[in-house]
């Protein structure tokens, strides 16, 4: 059935590996076995969508639907012409020493090109690579049916290929309160049941070796600072808006065709494409000149600037690296977790200060109280796929270093205890403009010859809140004070952090134990004249309201008390305290 056809088509084994990956991170129920066997079923006898011309057109008939969710899987083939066709590896009009280089490492064999390799517009071609500029890139098409659906447009969540795959889109939801990037709105928009399914489908594109980039248009600029809750490997994000993505795909097109024959075939094998492609990328930019300078914030940002792309560099490395020496994936756990309850160190029935857990990404938000946090995180699943021994660097690649403690607890460095101390805002590296309120942590794992592409550990702080901590009589941290409501022009991300219209208050006995709070509420103050003030509420502290005291001030009767989250259409929630008496 297929002779005459050279197919690119990863491994069932591989794929089931990815998809159940991605599906157990989802924290549902998964019957591992069941799953294995209905989708090996189902790939077993999945048609193949075919290229010609270039082109590889992708309709319902030639995709798999994958559950849960709205994921779609293409396999695609690529004919092979009894008659050899010479197609260049790059157009005429690419005439830089970095694309000489390519040219000459091609032509010698020595660099695999991009036949075989798949593009994938996904703005209707608002900003769509060249055909011409790198002719041997297969480029998608979608079919009627899936364009009516939108398949073909916005984020890249839904298709999942079997074939090297670079891609953008240079759009974004530019209106509305919900404004914001792609990228931030697939890590932070919520799916039916209150997950999110972003996240885990950036992982299983990453796994099968896709990388798309997208504009951080508006996200990162001095006016509102880095907006992006999370740090992730699974795209890249380029400095501006509308077309600010194409000197960046055009790197990602050369650094796949300068990669050796044999090195390819083997990042293909391992699941290797994306986080490998990602390291040559981040290891060759301008400035990162040394292997300090590539475990530090300014290799990593959340936004790449195109002026620091140096093709020569890029190039180089990839066709340097042979399969032997190719670094792996680095695979995250979270074995001890931040410590928080909803109702006494943070308000919002639901919400929970884990944003996301993906084996290369994990994203928290600090929502409670305390000054102090601690997570204990393992790497012990990463795997070198030669087998070379690992060690690992933990670095923090923005954040106040004296607030933040890594602790090595096993030799190798593959498990970590981090210790973060609340800090006030920063300015992003490398960028002394932009002010971020995030503290991002890289994992990289060395094989004695490569550092690996990082995996991130990031903790959102919330930057428009107002908070005062002081040291207590054990000498720790401990909150005085939250105003939970925004502070004049700061953004708050009305997707991740509620409205919350009060100020809390925190006292505490003389042993520094907590007995509760007060808060004051925008109601509370003067009303109709300077003699009419409302009455402040107290808290115990469980969280519950105090109802009434005796005459010595000792609460007599108490009551819990809950918080919903109240929508309106085009507003952000607002937070409402409801007593249950």
């Amino acid at each position: 059935m297929e002779q005459g056809i050279r197919a690119y088509a990863m491994g069932w084994q591989n794929w089931l590996g990815i998809l159940a990956t991605g599906l157990l991170f989802v924290g549902g129920v998964v019957q591992a076995e069941g799953l294995s066997k209905n989708l090996a079923k189902n790939l077993a006898t999945l048609p193949v969508a075919e290229a010609r011309g270039g082109t590889v057109l992708i309709t319902p008939q030639n995709t798999l639907a994958l559950l849960p969710g709205n994921r779609r899987l293409a396999r695609v083939v690529f004919p092979r012409s009894d008659i050899p066709v010479v197609v260049p590896v790059l157009g005429p009009r690419l005439n830089q020493p970095g694309h000489q280089l390519l040219r000459r490492l091609y032509a010698a064999g020595k660099a695999a090109g991009n036949d075989g390799d798949i593009y994938e517009n996904r703005d209707r071609a608002h900003s769509r690579l060249p055909p011409e500029a790198h002719p041997q890139l297969t480029h998608v098409a979608y079919g009627d049916s899936f364009q009516a659906r939108n398949l073909d447009y916005g984020g890249a969540v839904q298709m999942l290929f079997d074939a090297p795959l670079i891609g953008n889109s240079s759009t974004a939801l530019a209106a509305g309160p919900l404004w914001r990037s792609l990228p931030r709105l697939m890590l932070t928009i919520n799916g039916k049941t209150g997950f999110r399914p972003g996240p885990q489908n950036l992982y299983q594109n990453y796994a099968a070796g896709q990388i798309h980039v997208y504009p951080e248009h508006r996200d990162h600029d001095d006016e509102l600072g880095d907006l992006l809750p999370a740090n992730t490997p699974y795209y890249l994000i380029s400095k501006g808006s509308s077309g600010s993505d194409q000197p960046h795909l055009q790197a990602l097109a050369m650094i796949l065709a300068a990669l050796r024959p044999d090195t390819k075939a083997f990042l293909r094998q391992a699941d290797l494409i994306a986080p490998t492609v990602q390291m040559i990328y981040r290891r060759a930019r301008v400035g990162v000149r040394s292997g300090a300078a590539y475990l530090s914030g300014a290799a990593h940002p959340s936004v790449f600037d195109a002026r620091d792309i140096d093709l020569v560099r890029m190039v180089g490395l990839a066709n340097a690296i042979p399969p032997d020496a190719v670094p792996p994936m680095v695979r995250l756990r979270v074995t001890e977790d931040m410590k928080a309850r909803e109702g006494v160190d943070y308000f919002g029935q639901g919400l929970s200060e884990v944003l996301f857990d993906t084996p290369s990404a994990i994203a928290r938000v600090w929502r409670s109280r305390a000054g102090q946090r601690r997570m204990v995180v393992s790497a012990e699943a990463t795997r070198d796929p030669n087998g070379r021994k690992l060690s690992f660097n933990w670095v923090l690649l923005r954040g106040d270093p004296a607030r933040v403690t890594l602790t090595p607890l096993t030799p190798d460095g593959a498990r970590v205890q981090i210790d973060l101390i609340w800090q006030a805002p920063r300015a992003a590296p490398g960028t002394p403009d932009v002010i971020s309120s995030r503290i991002d942590i890289g994992v990289f794992a060395n094989n004695g010859v490569y550092d690996s592409a990082p995996a991130f550990i990031s903790v959102l702080l919330p930057r428009h809140e107002t908070r005062r901590y002081e040291t207590g009589p054990d000498g720790q941290l401990r909150v005085a004070s939250i105003d939970w409501g925004p502070r004049d022009g700061v953004y708050a991300d009305p997707l991740i952090f509620s409205e919350i219209p009060w100020r809390d208050d925190y006292h505490y006995d003389a042993a520094g134990q907590i007995t509760g709070w007060t808060r004051i509420r925008p109601e509370n103050g003067p009303k109709n004249g300077p003699d009419q003030v409302s009455t402040p509420d107290d808290y115990d502290a469980n969280g519950w309201r105090i109802l009434a005291r005796d005459t010595q001030g000792i609460p007599m009767r108490t009551a819990p008390v809950r918080y919903l989250a109240d929508q309106k259409t085009n507003r952000p929630t607002r937070l409402r305290e409801e007593l249950l008496e």
